[in-house]
């Protein structure tokens, strides 16, 4: 399967049905993304963000994959949603309102109820942020004076917010779609489509920069170097695992024996994936997007100088906003006390580790010292291209944020590809076999 992967894949109609409807579901949101809302003068807005291409407005354009430059009918993008998902965590998980606590613990249906007032939610914040969005961009003039909106008045206000607000839950419903009937991640799959569009773009900008002479040969291959050293680094991160070694007592059934086996509990260095810096990225997009769309009140002024994109401040902020999503996500999806009480009930143990609490105490340790070491390194990559463009003056068009949840999705994708190729070679096994009194037998076809 190794060698024929690509085969495979054409070969497999329920996984080439998935792939089609992923492939069309990213142009039909490329597609949107490209729209500009009806009043706007784009030339100003091209302006604007060419002239701050390597500060945050750039980076939130990268982010939004160009919606925001053109401040198209999808500028607000997927934030909302993530936004609205990771407070409803937050409260779910703070133990604030029963109900929701209960409402999660009734399985699917709970769930799909959970799932809804996070949509009302992502609604309401959708409004709130298009509102404080729409009034901030009738402010922006260009050169000469000309403003960015050809007519700022209250029709055009309205239908602005409205069409943003469409925008998000269209993004929304799509990315729920690809989960269900693609592959992979929707909304993960939705923000890399956004920044692979621009990698094309940023490589041709390096090499017409070197043959114009206004960018070091050496520097360009410095650059190149140093994206491929980051990628590489991605990729053992999300791939490196710390494995505990497990334990079965042998037990007697019957007249046979069981048990007696060595596995591994394998724990992944980054559990969180690209999921912790998807959160960060939202978080602190919010008050910074806003502020640079209202660059002359005061306010904005400060907020923006104290949260440089390349400043000491804004990379300590969105280490820390890392490290936090790093726990909180582990501490949602990792549970150390199901984990004991199951390896328990098999007759597992780890070696030198009573089983029950000591157990869970013990693979609690391992794991806080596992994210920890995890959110570091996360934290390092995504910063590291900041640092160097700070401190060096050195134009990274490959941001490490970018990479990281370019090559964590990309990762994902494929192993869950790999995952429906699996599960492909192993149906023909059960229907062509029979079961007889406990044991599978091969009947032909």
């Amino acid at each position: 399967m190794e060698n024929n992967t690509v085969a495979n894949i054409f070969n497999a109609p329920e996984l080439k049905k998935r792939l089609l409807f992923l492939l069309g579901a990213l142009a039909v949101f490329r597609i949107a993304a490209a729209i500009p809302i009806p009043g706007i003068n784009t030339d100003v807005l091209r302006q604007m963000f060419a002239a701050h291409e390597n500060g945050i407005l750039g980076f939130m354009n990268i982010f939004s994959g160009g919606a925001l430059g053109k401040f198209s009918i999808l500028a607000l993008g997927i934030m909302p949603y993530i936004n609205a998902s990771i407070i409803i965590s937050l409260v779910r998980g703070a133990h604030i309102f029963p109900a929701l606590d209960r409402m999660h613990k009734e399985g699917e249906a709970g769930r799909r109820k959970e799932n809804q007032i996070t949509r009302i939610f992502t609604l309401f914040l959708a409004a709130l942020q298009g509102s404080m969005m729409t009034f901030a961009i009738t402010k922006v003039e260009g050169a000469g004076g000309v403003a960015a909106v050809v007519d700022p008045s209250f029709f055009f206000f309205v239908t602005t917010v409205l069409t943003l607000c469409a925008g998000t839950m269209f993004v929304m419903w799509l990315g729920e779609q690809i989960t269900e009937k693609g592959v992979g991640n929707g909304i993960s799959l939705i923000i890399f489509a956004g920044i692979v569009d621009r990698l094309p773009s940023a490589i041709m900008e390096v090499i017409s920069r070197v043959k114009a002479g206004e960018m070091d040969f050496f520097m360009a291959l410095v650059i190149f170097a140093a994206a491929a050293i980051i990628t590489g680094l991605v990729v053992w991160l999300e791939t490196a695992q710390r494995q505990i070694p497990v334990h079965y007592a042998k037990r007697q059934i019957g007249n046979k024996m069981y048990g007696g086996q060595t596995s591994y509990l394998p724990l992944k260095i980054d559990q969180s994936g690209v999921i912790a810096v998807i959160f960060a990225s939202s978080v602190i997009s919010l008050p910074l997007t806003i502020a640079s769309f209202n660059r002359e009140a005061a306010w904005a002024q400060r907020l923006m100088e104290f949260m440089n994109h390349n400043s000491v401040w804004y990379m300590g902020l969105f280490s820390a906003l890392i490290i936090f999503f790093c726990y909180f996500y582990n501490s949602m999806t990792f549970n150390p006390s199901d984990l004991a009480d199951n390896m328990k009930k098999s007759g597992g143990f780890i070696p030198g580790v009573r089983p029950g609490e000591p157990t869970k105490n013990h693979i609690e340790w391992v794991m806080n010292r596992l994210t920890f070491c995890g959110a570091i390194a996360v934290c390092l990559i995504s910063i590291l291209p900041d640092f160097f463009r700070a401190e060096f003056n050195v134009d990274f068009y490959f941001g490490g944020t970018a990479l990281l949840i370019v090559v964590g999705v990309a990762l994902d994708t494929v192993s869950q590809i790999q995952a429906h190729l699996l599960a492909r070679n192993y149906e023909p096994l059960l229907k062509g076999s029979k079961k007889i009194k406990g044991r599978w037998f091969n009947v032909g076809q």
